[in-house]
């Protein structure tokens, strides 16, 4: 592929931009603060910091929800102030070939979105291919696609998790669960409103996430949260331990093991002897709680895998499309795509 060529995961939570041969560049909450008419003030993780605290005028807005893009405008303008921001980083968008991921288990319609916004934007792309975004998740954790052997990669995002059984360079099966890290933190709010009668928001659910959520201690770590208290509505803190948060985000991760098991149900017994040898592969954001791999191991009797950053291995992958000549064929034109699937 071209010298000047990059990698795109447009995540729920996250963007992450890859850069040939040079790796991840970009990584970046999926969040734009605007004001007035819509001028946008801050993206990344500066609009994520204003969240639960921005006065009337300024809007919060996650332009990606469920996997796909629901506000196209709001989007185009996060994706232009991306390309500026790197620009002045030395990463000269502008001309540039596109390679992007894109979900399987979305319409046509929803496919052409991720096109049409760099296509839109101020990039001006020279070339723009997709890739199917469990492929590129499963080459990112160096699974290698082409062989005989079947691979079940199981991506928890922030609003859903893809789950994909791969064999022989193609998708034999996908399903898209409607759970994700947003659900944990939903679990999380409400486990300490009922324990606590404290209202919190999900910025700090997701703070007592990342701290607390242990699957493999014996639930006496603590810290302290601050929030609204229910009844008298004054500011309190109490202090949450990580038993009651294990058990809040255990519901969610349940539902999501119930939908591998429906995978695991319908796929050929051949592919079933290759996962058993294998184990699962998960990735995304919340691959990194503590004590997971051993939670979903204990409840499928399957080995979990975590690679190294489960986070970015989708845009890890397009890496690999990009630089890889045996995976090149994977890079495809979008009408190429839609007849496919016809």
């Amino acid at each position: 592929m071209a010298t000047k060529s990059y990698g795109i995961d447009f995540g729920t939570y996250a963007v992450k931009i890859y850069k040939i041969h040079q790796g991840v560049r970009f990584h970046q909450k999926s969040v734009i603060a605007t004001r007035d008419k819509g001028n946008v003030i801050a993206i990344g993780e500066e609009a994520y910091s204003m969240i639960g605290k921005e006065p009337e005028y300024i809007h919060i807005d996650r332009p990606i929800q469920n996997g796909v893009i629901a506000n196209f405008d709001t989007m185009l303008s996060l994706m232009n102030c991306i390309s500026m921001d790197m620009g002045r980083d030395g990463d000269k968008l502008k001309g540039a070939t596109f390679l992007v991921a894109v979900p399987t288990e979305v319409t046509d319609v929803e496919k052409k979105t991720f096109y049409d916004i760099i296509d839109s934007s101020i990039i001006r792309p020279k070339k723009i291919r997709i890739t199917e975004k469990p492929l590129a998740d499963a080459i990112g954790c160096g699974i290698d696609i082409a062989n005989s052997n079947g691979s079940l990669v199981v991506d928890i995002g922030a609003d859903t998790t893809e789950i994909s059984v791969i064999s022989q360079g193609g998708i034999v099966l996908s399903r898209l669960c409607p759970y994700g890290g947003y659900r944990f933190d939903e679990a999380i709010i409400a486990a300490v409103r009922r324990k606590y009668n404290l209202l919190i928001g999900h910025r700090t659910a997701e703070n007592i996430k990342i701290s607390l959520v242990d699957f493999s201690s014996d639930g006496t770590d603590v810290m302290f949260a601050y929030g609204r208290d229910f009844v008298s509505g004054l500011p309190r803190e109490r202090e949450i331990n990580s038993e009651l948060v294990n058990r809040a985000v255990a519901e969610p991760l349940q539902a999501i093991l119930d939908a591998v098991k429906s995978v695991l149900e319908r796929i050929p017994p051949e592919i079933s002897a290759d996962v058993y040898q294998g184990g699962i592969m998960l990735t995304g954001g919340s691959a990194c709680m503590k004590g997971i791999a051993d939670f979903i191991s204990a409840e499928l009797g399957l080995r979990v895998n975590i690679p190294e950053d489960p986070a970015t291995t989708v845009a890890r992958g397009l890496g690999r499309v990009m630089e890889e000549e045996k995976y090149e064929h994977l890079a495809k034109p979008l009408r190429q795509t839609y007849y496919e699937n016809d």
